[in-house]
Parts: C-alpha cells; sequence; structure tokens
C-alpha cells in the first residue's frame, strides 16, 4: 500500500468532496502536470478575486447581496489555495530525525 507521504493531494475534489491523491512517483505525468497547471490557475484566480475585494471593500459597498457573493467567492478561493499550500507541503522534503 502506498504511504501518506508518497501521494500528491490533487487540486479538485472526488465525489462527496473527498480529497483526491495522485502517487507523486511520476512528477512530470499527464496528471500531474494538469494538476500543476490547474493549481496554477486557482492561484491566479484567488489573487485576482483579492484584488477585487479590496477594491470593493474601499469602495463601501451597499449591496449585502454583492457582499455575500464576495464573501462565498473568497471562501472558495481560500479552500482551493489551502489545498495546493497543503499538497505542496506535503511534498517537500522532509529531513529524518533520530
Amino acid at each position: 500500500m502506498t504511504s501518506q507521504n508518497e501521494l500528491r493531494l490533487l487540486p479538485w475534489a472526488g465525489p462527496e468532496g473527498r480529497p483526491c491523491y495522485l502517487s507523486a512517483d511520476e512528477q512530470d505525468s499527464y496528471m500531474s502536470r494538469l494538476a500543476d497547471h490547474i493549481e496554477a490557475m486557482q492561484l491566479g484566480m484567488a489573487s485576482e478575486l483579492l484584488e477585487h475585494a479590496l477594491h470593493a471593500l474601499d469602495d463601501e459597498p451597499s449591496d449585502v447581496g454583492e457582499l455575500s457573493l464576495l464573501a462565498a467567492q473568497l471562501a472558495g478561493a481560500l479552500r482551493d489555495v489551502l489545498r495546493v499550500a497543503s499538497s505542496r507541503g506535503n511534498r517537500l522534503a522532509t529531513p529524518d530525525y533520530p
């Protein structure tokens, strides 16, 4: 059986929101490159959303619906960014301690 540190957390969820994993053995496989591309897109979208949110908050929006939508989008972006951070953190080499 493959251990947890040999698996890559993918930037998307599976059925019922469960995490999806890929064997980290082939870092240049099609699925690995696809995951890299999606992670880059998610990080870019989160950055753009943050800029939009900062501008929207500077303008003191009066529409509660707009703020609610913005909060939902920010929560989704944060979820994606945390998944990318977890995936990349798990793949960092960890030193062996005695």
